[in-house]
């Protein structure tokens, strides 16, 4: 029989999500970012950062899912799981950047310029919305995690 301190039984609701998660808020921010460089610059290299940035923010958000479901059926994580408001954002997110991704695919100026830079900027601040109201539940309870 394993005997846990409070600590260790704490760490073990830990949900496993919350691995996976933050992957998608940087990929995403940083795919705005090169999305702006490749519009100033016009430099290929921008576009090609760019896709791979989503395709990568997509994988780590399909990861992120998956272990979501599987933290729904340990009742132990449910004080530190996100709002039904954060997840219906999140999976909106990951639709608008599935969309990016499929408008990144396309060859040369017309793949970013205008409608790649436009659902980037909308993933950019849904990103935003969703990580505020994360926040805004989690707020006293992140500085004591």
């Amino acid at each position: 029989m394993a005997i846990f301190s409070p600590t260790d039984r704490d760490a073990a609701a830990y949900p496993i999500q919350s691995l996976f998660v933050p992957f998608p808020f940087v990929c995403f921010t940083l795919a705005q970012a090169t999305d702006i460089a490749f519009w100033q610059s016009g430099n290929l290299m921008w576009q090609n950062f760019s896709a791979w940035l989503l395709l990568t923010g997509l994988v780590f958000g399909a990861l992120a899912i998956l272990a979501g479901l599987m933290d729904l059926m340990r009742p132990r994580t449910r004080p530190l799981r996100p709002p039904v408001l954060s997840c219906l954002l999140y999976l909106i997110i990951l639709a608008l950047a599935f969309a990016n991704s499929l408008v990144h695919a396309g060859d040369g100026w017309t793949a970013v310029v205008p409608y790649g830079l436009a659902l980037s900027a909308a993933t950019f601040l849904l990103c935003l919305i969703c990580v505020a109201l994360s926040a805004r539940k989690y707020g006293r309870l992140a500085w004591r995690i």
